[in-house]
């Protein structure tokens, strides 16, 4: 069990054997003085290498033919498996298993022993994270475990070591002090926002935003539980209060995400606008429309922030799978816009950049005129763009062959009339 041989075994001391030596002394002991056995109790033993084991032992004397007592024997049974195992299933029953923190079960639990308790005063702090949903829908629930597992670690350095830190919901979190005033609380809440913003320094593609509420019980007057809800309200106001400079913080990000991509692609975003302009012009839209078919060129593949560079920048053809992962960055990039007091005026529009006027296109393989005016134009200009300048997988074509080709596709996948105003311009 513990790696010896019986000759290394025979003159140690058990204190080099046993992690609590004093439990071992005092149960032989026990056994000595009484003379009655003790069955089934658990040591934990330490192996030769410095490993640990969990022993069950049982130990009964010996004595001679006269009655002395001589010695002692023992049965010893390695439960290390089962150990470990009930200390996970124990952890698992107080602790979340995504981020290690207390789960709402303990959380609830302590709420209602502290409320009998002398610890008073007791602060309770909430906390939400923001843009939860957004990161899950846009780069999937990797990168909103990844959030949370920040979150969490934010929390954690902010508070004291012996706080307790929950997990107390989707995306929630609760924290209590016990012994707190409301200037401790403020204090603590001050050191969150500047643990918050350090992660954020080296967290820039997905930035964590925290929205945190705090309230103090004085005394045990008033139920912890109508505390933690006044915490609870706090915190809702100031996700509100902070709510559209938080959301486009995470923008921000994603823009910034995208730019980076646009200059592997050598101007892609500017190239567009220039010619959505010129042909928008033309056809006389409104300078509102001509303002989203702007932006629109800018932000069309605001969606492909959350596209594997494996796939985005593949040297050689896609495979059936990447296409289907490549073909829902404007459904990604219309949730982000939604997201954007700045960009949800064009989200439809980055939603339908790559319909095609007989149908042919996705997501939703609209027909014609039910395609808007602005994503006919600019699926021509992004065409041209496209088949003239180089892409990972391929050269770019002359001027004069993408040409022709649009020439070709008129009245399959752009708007023929269109296509008319663009060889005009080009």
């Amino acid at each position: 069990m513990i790696g010896y041989s019986r000759g290394e075994f025979f003159g140690i001391s058990y204190k080099k054997l046993y992690n609590n030596p004093e439990k071992v002394f005092q149960t032989f002991n026990q056994v000595f003085l009484t003379g009655q056995p003790v069955t089934g109790f658990t040591l934990e033993m330490i192996k030769k290498n410095g490993d640990i084991v969990y022993g069950e032992l049982s130990i009964s004397l010996i004595f001679d033919k006269a009655g002395q007592k001589i010695g002692f024997r023992g049965l010893a049974r390695d439960i290390t498996d089962r150990v470990l195992f009930e200390q996970k299933l124990e952890f698992l029953g107080m602790h979340d298993q995504l981020t290690g923190l207390y789960n709402r079960a303990f959380f609830e639990e302590e709420l209602q022993r502290l409320g009998q308790s002398r610890e008073y005063p007791i602060a309770l702090i909430t906390a939400d994270l923001d843009g939860l949903k957004l990161a899950n829908d846009t780069f999937g629930h990797e990168a909103g475990d990844r959030l949370l597992k920040g979150a969490a670690a934010v929390l954690s350095k902010a508070v004291r070591s012996d706080d307790i830190l929950a997990r107390v919901g989707g995306d929630e979190f609760a924290v209590i002090l016990t012994k707190t005033c409301d200037k401790g609380a403020e204090k603590i809440v001050a050191r969150l926002r500047e643990s918050l913003e350090a992660y954020n320094q080296q967290h820039s593609d997905l930035p964590l935003g925290l929205s945190v509420g705090f309230a103090v019980a004085r005394d045990a007057k008033k139920p912890l539980h109508e505390v933690f809800r006044h915490a609870d309200d706090l915190m809702y106001r100031d996700k509100l209060y902070r709510g559209n400079r938080l959301r486009n913080k995470s923008i921000e990000a994603f823009l910034a995400a995208l730019n980076e991509r646009d200059y592997i692609a050598q101007g892609h975003a500017r190239r567009l606008e220039d010619l959505c302009r010129r042909m928008g012009e033309k056809v006389e839209l409104t300078p509102s429309q001509l303002a989203d078919l702007a932006l629109l060129a800018k932000v069309h593949d605001l969606g492909k922030v959350a596209i594997p560079d494996s796939i985005l920048f593949k040297e050689g053809p896609l495979t059936a799978e990447e296409w289907k992962v490549m073909r829902s960055h404007p459904e990604k990039g219309y949730r982000i816009a939604l997201a954007s007091a700045e960009l949800s005026g064009v989200a439809v529009l980055i939603l339908k950049h790559h319909e095609r006027w007989d149908g042919s296109g996705y997501p939703a393989q609209l027909q014609g005129e039910a395609i808007p005016i602005e994503c006919r134009i600019f699926a021509i200009a992004d065409a041209f763009d496209a088949m003239t300048n180089d892409r990972p997988y391929r050269q770019g074509r002359s001027k004069e062959n993408a040409l022709e080709e649009i020439k070709r596709s008129a009245g399959t996948y752009f708007d023929p009339k269109l296509v008319d105003v663009f060889l005009s311009i080009v």
